[in-house]
């Protein structure tokens, strides 16, 4: 008989189509196509793999037969790039329905999305935008959030966005933004180290008072990623958050940093474009594996205290 879960959501059992992998500890990397083959070679790899919702939001065909293949040996992380939780107008219903019906087919490990919005009227922007840190924005936000939720049945994890411009009207910080979300929500988050380093550089500010400044407890997963270094039109440098390459030493740091407070939180390395051959990827992910093995026993003080 197979094992039973249920949908918060729904209160409807469902059968549970694949094996419960844990993720725990694990760091991992997106998943490519081109990359199946090889990953089906390799036995035992303890990774996990990240795959975005959208991608994968019609009925059939290769990318879910492709996905189902990867799904049976290891954990999948699923991350919404298109529900513009930020955006001044309601959810998409019809793309949300679709979200929740990728949550119940493939019961991912993770489920994220992005602290932005993308979306106006009928169109899905190619770009996460920025939000103004106000009161009102926090109420909309948590609203969306709230409304996700219930959903899937389950929380989310909420990423930190990079930025390149900022809002004059932002009456608090991203990082008490963030953490006001966290409690009205319940939601966990998702900590992209690149993209404190990106808007850190990008504004003038100080990635570590930032991440010092995180609600580093409520971290569930941690993103990598490489970026471009360029200039903007008055010739001041400018980072964009690119994804096409391997994760600076600037970020490695930062992200030894967290891990020295965390311990091995699941940690992925987004490579989207320019993809190179899977001995690249996995030696990212093996150099992430790596820093956490160093900080297997570390806990956050929060985490000590409570346990005294």
């Amino acid at each position: 008989m197979k094992p039973i879960i249920k949908s918060a959501a729904s209160q409807t059992a469902l059968p549970l189509r694949f094996p419960a992998h844990p993720v725990a500890g694990l760091a991992g990397t997106s998943f490519k196509h081109e990359h199946l083959q090889d990953i089906l070679a390799e036995a035992n790899q303890g990774s996990f793999f990240e795959v975005h919702a959208e991608n994968y939001m019609g009925a059939g065909g290769s990318p879910h037969h492709a996905l189902e293949r990867v799904r049976r040996d290891h954990p999948v992380s699923l991350h919404g790039v298109c529900m513009s939780i930020g955006g001044p107008q309601p959810l998409d219903k019809a793309h949300l329905q679709r979200f929740r019906a990728l949550v119940e087919r493939y019961e991912p490990a993770l489920v994220s999305e992005h602290l932005a919005w993308s979306t106006h009227e009928t169109t899905f922007f190619n770009d996460l935008l920025p939000l103004p840190y106000t009161q009102a924005t926090l109420a909309r936000v948590s609203d969306h959030i709230d409304e996700v939720q219930a959903a899937i049945g389950r929380p989310i994890l909420l990423e930190n966005p990079s930025t390149y411009v900022a809002f004059r009207q932002s009456t608090m910080s991203e990082t008490d933004f963030i953490r006001a979300v966290a409690r009205r929500t319940g939601c966990g988050l998702l900590l992209d180290v690149n993209n404190v380093f990106v808007s850190a550089t990008n504004h003038g500010f100080s990635a570590l008072d930032y991440l010092s400044d995180f609600p580093l407890a409520e971290v569930g997963e941690i993103h990598l990623a490489g970026h471009a270094d360029a200039t903007d039109d008055e010739g001041e440098r400018l980072l964009i958050d690119s994804h096409d390459g391997p994760v600076g030493d600037a970020v490695w740091k930062l992200f030894e940093i967290v891990i020295g407070r965390l311990g091995p939180v699941p940690t992925l390395i987004e490579w989207d474009s320019a993809i190179p051959a899977w001995p690249v990827l996995r030696a990212e992910a093996l150099a992430a594996r790596e820093i956490m093995d160093r900080y297997v026993n570390a806990i956050l003080p929060e985490a000590r205290n409570a346990a005294a």
